[in-house]
C-alpha cells in the first residue's frame, strides 16, 4: 500500500485503466461458448435466459454493499477487493458443471459490481479538472475488456483443448495481474466517506433520471453479451464467426464510449448525443437481426458505437450530475445498485421472448421498446441539471 503522497496522475490512471479491463471478460465470454454449454450440459432456453440474467442481478446487489465498503476500507482497498473477487469467481467456473458455473459468475458479477460502482467516485477525487475525458478514457478500456473475452473466447477454447471450463477460468489470470497492480496504490490511511443518505437521492428527480438511463441502457448491453452470438448463429453463422462478429461489436464500443464521453462531457446538456446513440444502437442490431449479410459488420460496428455510447453517457451523467466525491459516490451505488436490477429484466425477457416463439421477431420488438424507454429517461437525465439542485416545476 502506498502513503499518503500523492502518486502521478499517469500512474493512477494507469491503474485504473488495468482495473476496467477485468470488468467486463467475466461477463462477454459466456455469450460466444453458450452454444457449447449448452449442448454438453443441456441447458435449456429458460435455463440460458437466467444465466445471462444472473451476473446482471449480482452487479445490483453489490451495488449496496458500497456504503459499507466506503466507510470500512474505502474506496482503493475497496476496488481492491472487488478484483480479488473477481479472481475468484472466474476461477471457480473452471471447475466445470452448471453449478459451478452459476456460482462462480455470480460471485464474479459481484466483485465487478463493487469496482463498477466505486470508479466514478475515484474518478471524481483524483482528476476533478478531467473527469469527462477520464471517465471516457476508463469506459474505452472496460469495453476492450469486453471485445476481448468475446473474441477470445472460442479460439482460447479450441487453443487449450479442454472445454468451457478452461476457456472461462482463464480470465482470473489478468485479474489477479490487475489486481497486484492496484495494489501499491492503495492509500495506508483511505479516506472513509459515506456517500449522501439514500433517503436523500431517491427522493430527487435527476438521480431517478439517470438511474433510469443507467439500467435500461445497460438492459441493452447484456441482451448483447448474452445473446448476440446466439441471434447471429441462428442468421448461419458458425460460433467462431459469430464471436468474432460480436467482438466486432464490442470493440466499437471502446471509440464510441471514449468519444461520446469526451464531447459530452464539453457541453451543459447531453439531451442531442442520448438521442443519437439510442438509434444508432436500434439501427446496427435491426441490421445484423435482419439485415442483408453485406450489412453484417458494418452493422456490429454501428451497433458497438451506439452501446459503447450509451455506455460512456451513462457513467458520465454520474459525474456530471454531482457536485463532489461523495455526491458521485451515493448516486452511483443508486444508479447501479437499482439500474442493473432493472437492467437484468432485459436479458430475461429477451430469453422468454425468443423460447416462446422460437425466433427473433419478438425479441427485437423488446429490444427496441427498450431503446424507446431508454431515450425517455435520457431527455431527462441529459438536462444541465444536478443531484439535489432546485427543479423547475
Amino acid at each position: 500500500m502506498r502513503s499518503a503522497r500523492p502518486v502521478p496522475p499517469l500512474l493512477l490512471g494507469c491503474g485504473l485503466m488495468l482495473v476496467a479491463f477485468n470488468l467486463r471478460p467475466a461477463l462477454s465470454t459466456v455469450g460466444p461458448l453458450l452454444s457449447a454449454i449448452r449442448d454438453e450440459t443441456g441447458l435449456g432456453a429458460a435455463g440460458a435466459a437466467l444465466l445471462t440474467t444472473l451476473p446482471v442481478l449480482c452487479l445490483g446487489l453489490a451495488c449496496a454493499l458500497m456504503p459499507v465498503v466506503l466507510r470500512r476500507v474505502g474506496a482503493d482497498l475497496g476496488v481492491l477487493l472487488g478484483l480479488v473477487v473477481i479472481a475468484g469467481g472466474l476461477a471457480l467456473r473452471g471447475a466445470g458443471g452448471l453449478a459451478a458455473l452459476f456460482s462462480g459468475t455470480a460471485i464474479a458479477a459481484t466483485g465487478i459490481g463493487l469496482a463498477n460502482v466505486l470508479l466514478p467516485a475515484l474518478v471524481k477525487r483524483d482528476f476533478p479538472g478531467r473527469a469527462g475525458a477520464m471517465t471516457g478514457v476508463y469506459t474505452m478500456t472496460l469495453c476492450l475488456g469486453a471485445a476481448a473475452g468475446a473474441g477470445l473466447a472460442v479460439p482460447i477454447d479450441a487453443a487449450l483443448g479442454h472445454g468451457w471450463p478452461a476457456a472461462l477460468a482463464v480470465w482470473a489470470a489478468p485479474a489477479l495481474l490487475a489486481a497486484a497492480a492496484w495494489a501499491p496504490l492503495v492509500r495506508a490511511a483511505p479516506e472513509r466517506s459515506a456517500p449522501p443518505a439514500p433517503v436523500s437521492l431517491l427522493r430527487d428527480r435527476v438521480a431517478w433520471q439517470v438511474t433510469a438511463f443507467m439500467g435500461l441502457q445497460s438492459s441493452l448491453a447484456y441482451v448483447l453479451f448474452g445473446w448476440l452470438p446466439l441471434v447471429l448463429q441462428g442468421r448461419g453463422l458458425s460460433a467462431l464467426d459469430a464471436g468474432l462478429v460480436a467482438s466486432v461489436t464490442t470493440l466499437h464500443q471502446a471509440p464510441g464510449a471514449l468519444l461520446v464521453a469526451m464531447l459530452a462531457s464539453r457541453v451543459p446538456d447531453q439531451r442531442g448525443w442520448i438521442v443519437a446513440v439510442l438509434l444508432a444502437t436500434l439501427a446496427g442490431f435491426l441490421a445484423l437481426a435482419f439485415g442483408p449479410a453485406p450489412l453484417c459488420i458494418p452493422a456490429a460496428g454501428l451497433l458497438g458505437l451506439g452501446i459503447g455510447g450509451c455506455f460512456g453517457l451513462a457513467l458520465s451523467l454520474i459525474v456530471l450530475r454531482t457536485r463532489d466525491p461523495a455526491s458521485a459516490a451515493g448516486l452511483s451505488a443508486m444508479a447501479q445498485g437499482i439500474g442493473y436490477a432493472l437492467a437484468a429484466l432485459g436479458p430475461l425477457g429477451f430469453g422468454l421472448a425468443h423460447e416462446a416463439t422460437g425466433g427473433w421477431g419478438l425479441p427485437a420488438g423488446l429490444f427496441a421498446a427498450i431503446v424507446a424507454a431508454a431515450g425517455a429517461a435520457g431527455l431527462g437525465a441529459g438536462r444541465d441539471r444536478a443531484v439535489g439542485q432546485p427543479h423547475e416545476a
